[in-house]
């Protein structure tokens, strides 16, 4: 949105506002002439009168002007000008994917025998290594949940149960395929004729009985669908997919405590430490909202950005990180699911990509003597497990923490996307800082409760980014996806 579309929804706008206000003084002068008493109609008519001007004179008294009616408007205005401004910021930061419409895939059904991926299922880079058989008197039985899903079947042929027991990951793969498959075949739903098995009725090495695989097929048994549900539970999340026979399909995930499944949302470490606009180094457990820390703009010069909220800070959870070493000697650790920023000399352009897909040899922006961000080698990649998770989120959003620029977000592939999702925090944030009741009490505040205890107040995640993480699965295609 260019400065010449802002200037006519402005006019616009103001012109709304001044037909309502002459409409509702017109209103209140016909008002007032039918019930005061003679003599004082004309006095209480020119008193409003100025008092109308006095406001009109005096746009400093945003508070006051806030109660009537003419402010009313004037905030609304305010409002659609700040979306506006915010938007078009959300549409300049970051190298990412584009916004605007999303291009349809064509999604091709698997064929018989197919596998995806095509990896052993008890490989890493699919479902995972075996754990251990799962009985009712097992200690892990508690970690087994019950899906109710009202538009999955469950066939439950030993009327135990047992066909609705899964765990946490399966079942939430499995919720996000019965919405495919609905919106796919309209009346048609998902049948679940397998899940946690108590009866070893399968294979020695089975998931069945670890709750982690289901055998599934569609509700009215066309198995020309199959193809296509396999690709759906594809899709879905799903960590291994094999089209294994023409009457179902098996899929299964990864377990609910494997090291390789990332944290839901991208973090860094509290020791971590971010670079102050006064110089200073803080660490990230320190950090407070309203704190200004270097940051990266959409060009990928160093800039100093607000930190607005924490989408997720818990100095408790036991998580596994990625750390990039580059030449420089800084030292990056992060979620693997997180994006960080990777220079592409072929291109000469800037990329978002997860930590974990960073690879020896590749660049990523380091902040040097200099006060420049500049891209160094990385050139040894590891894990670590460590102690908290803290995910400030600056405007900018992106962050440079012991020296390498990241980003803010997590999750999906684009930047750009991400940004955008989070315009309403930014825009909360805006408006609650142009308050000036709120301004008022931060400046009492600050004079006895230290900057830093607006952090202490938040422990877990943040219930905006929660909503975010939750509704991705319906809404984005796995290939965007960290899953």
């Amino acid at each position: 949105m260019d400065n010449q579309t802002v200037a006519a929804i402005w006019s616009c706008a103001s012109a709304t506002c001044l037909s309502l206000d002459a409409k509702r003084h017109s209103v209140e002068t016909n008002t007032n002439d039918r019930q005061a008493p003679p003599g004082l109609s004309n006095s209480n008519n020119n008193n409003n009168n100025n008092k109308s001007t006095a406001v009109d004179a005096d746009p400093r008294k945003l508070r006051h002007i806030a109660h009537t009616p003419r402010g009313s408007c004037f905030m609304a205005l305010l409002l659609l000008l700040l979306l506006a401004l915010n938007f078009r910021h959300a549409h300049s930061c970051g190298p990412g994917r584009g916004l605007g419409r999303r291009r349809e895939r064509n999604l091709y059904p698997l064929v018989l025998k197919q596998t995806v991926p095509n990896l052993s299922e008890y490989m890493s880079g699919a479902s995972g290594p075996i754990e251990g058989v799962i009985q009712r008197d097992s200690p892990n039985f508690k970690d087994l949940v019950p899906n109710y899903n009202r538009d999955i079947i469950f066939r439950d042929e030993e009327g135990t149960g047992a066909d609705r027991l899964m765990s946490k990951r399966c079942r939430e793969k499995l919720n996000t395929l019965s919405y495919s498959v609905m919106n796919e075949w309209p009346g048609v739903r998902l049948l679940v004729t397998e899940s946690w098995d108590e009866d070893h009725q399968h294979g020695q090495e089975s998931l069945h009985y670890e709750g982690r695989a289901v055998t599934i097929a569609t509700s009215d048994r066309d198995q020309s669908k199959y193809g296509m549900l396999a690709r759906l539970a594809v899709e879905a999340g799903f960590d291994w997919v094999s089209y294994v026979s023409r009457r179902h399909i098996y899929c299964s995930v990864k377990s609910d405590s494997s090291p390789f499944i990332s944290h839901v949302h991208g973090c860094f470490t509290p020791e971590s430490t971010a670079l102050l606009e006064s110089g200073a180094k803080k660490p990230l457990s320190e950090l407070a909202i309203g704190d200004r820390v270097l940051s990266m703009n959409g060009k990928g010069q160093a800039v100093y950005s607000e930190v607005i909220l924490f989408m997720d800070r818990n100095l408790e959870q036991m998580q596994n990180f990625v750390q990039l070493h580059t030449d420089s000697g800084a030292v990056l650790t992060v979620t693997p699911a997180h994006l960080i920023t990777v220079w592409q000399p072929e291109r000469e352009a800037l990329d978002f990509v997860f930590a974990d897909r960073v690879e020896e040899l590749n660049y990523v922006l380091v902040h040097d003597a200099t006060g420049e961000l500049r891209p160094h080698r990385v050139i040894r990649v590891s894990s670590v497990r460590s102690r908290g998770v803290v995910a400030p989120l600056t405007r900018e959003g992106t962050i440079v923490v012991d020296s390498v620029a990241a980003s803010c977000y997590a999750v999906i592939s684009s930047q750009s996307l991400a940004h955008w999702g989070l315009a309403p925090m930014r825009l909360l944030y805006t408006l609650q800082s142009w308050m000036p009741a709120k301004g008022q009490l931060r400046t009492a505040q600050d004079k006895s409760t230290p900057k830093d205890a607006t952090a202490q107040q938040q422990n877990g995640l943040h219930w905006y980014a929660n909503a975010l993480y939750k509704v991705k699965d319906y809404v984005l295609p796995q290939s965007w996806r960290h899953d």
